[in-house]
């Protein structure tokens, strides 16, 4: 199997190509991996090939799925209005490039998995939300949709699409988790605003389980099988061909129990908390994504039979992170 990935050097990308590589080693079974990069000298593991967005408009490699991963980190800055057009464009740019790719090779990948977020619902407090559950309008949603429109248009080429919405992403090495350890190490962790807004999480090691588990799925799945020739591909690609996927714990948790769950695990208190007003005055619009919660559940995944490795956040911490 060959596997191309934007964003393969990334917090999820590197550890999905990691360990797919070594499942496939230990089955006895060829697979390549191939990131996709801006900066030809960037490093990278040496079982990784790497092809530039140049080399990519005039290469002719064939790639059994595509992963799509590429994308600035929508809480690493304030939301100014320049920021938000490059958090679209760091996620428009790179999707445009993969369907201009598809739409010029014969033979079509078997499928591209396109990165999406659980911020596609919007603040929908503690309603429960699913893969079928509709939207409140912001600016989170209108990102994520239009990420979502975009790659969709993979199936114009007869190409299946998975999207996969991602919840808070819980390992000690990146994301969220990486960037509260010190202050709770230090014994001023504490919750945000009132503490009552849910926290939908999974942890790394299930992202990229579930991921592996969308693509053997899927390609094992005669109804994702896709014609070689792409005019008939064309001719019969749908929205059938799409496939939402909410990539969160079963378990979701409110900011409170996030907050005292992680203090107990590291033996520290938890006393403090940032003032909602505080938090509107220290990130602006950002805080929604601190303030405002969303109960999404995995339920495209659970019906699928997909088995979570780690269903409850302390189990998260006490199996993964002891051993980071």
């Amino acid at each position: 199997m060959n596997i191309l990935i934007s964003g393969g050097s990334g917090f999820l990308g590197s550890a999905f190509s990691h360990k797919i590589l070594r499942r496939y080693q230990e089955m006895g079974r060829e697979l390549q991996i191939t990131w996709l990069t801006r900066d030809s000298n960037q490093a990278h593991p040496s079982d990784i090939t790497m092809m530039t967005y140049d080399e990519l408009t005039i290469s002719d490699t064939y790639f059994d799925v595509i992963l799509n991963l590429a994308g600035a980190g929508i809480a690493d800055a304030r939301w100014s209005d320049d920021r938000k057009e490059q958090l679209l464009a760091s996620r428009m740019k790179p999707t445009e490039a993969l369907l201009a790719f598809i739409a010029r090779s014969h033979v079509k990948p078997k499928l591209l998995i396109s990165g999406s977020a659980i911020g596609w619902y919007g603040n929908q407090g503690d309603k429960p939300l699913t893969e079928s559950s509709g939207f409140q309008a912001d600016f989170a949603h209108q990102l994520c949709d239009d990420w979502e429109q975009l790659a969709r248009q993979a199936t114009d080429s007869g190409v299946p699409v998975a999207l996969v919405r991602t919840g808070v992403v819980i390992h000690p090495t990146g994301g969220m988790l990486s960037k509260l350890l010190t202050p709770f190490k230090m014994g001023v962790g504490g919750q945000l605003g009132n503490g009552q807004q849910i926290m939908s999480w999974i942890s790394r090691d299930d992202w990229v389980a579930a991921v592996i588990f969308i693509i053997e799925q899927q390609l094992n799945n005669s109804a994702y099988q896709v014609n070689e020739d792409a005019q008939t591909a064309r001719h019969t690609a749908s929205n059938k061909d799409v496939k939402i996927y909410n990539l969160t714990a079963p378990n979701p948790v409110t900011n409170h129990a996030f907050t005292k769950t992680l203090g107990a695990w590291l033996h520290r208190p938890t006393f403090f908390t940032l003032p909602e007003f505080l938090l509107k005055l220290m990130f602006g619009e950002m805080s929604t994504l601190l303030i405002d919660g969303q109960k999404v559940l995995p339920q495209a995944l659970l019906d699928a039979g997909f088995e979570f490795k780690h269903q409850t956040l302390k189990e998260a911490l006490e199996q993964q992170v002891i051993k980071a």
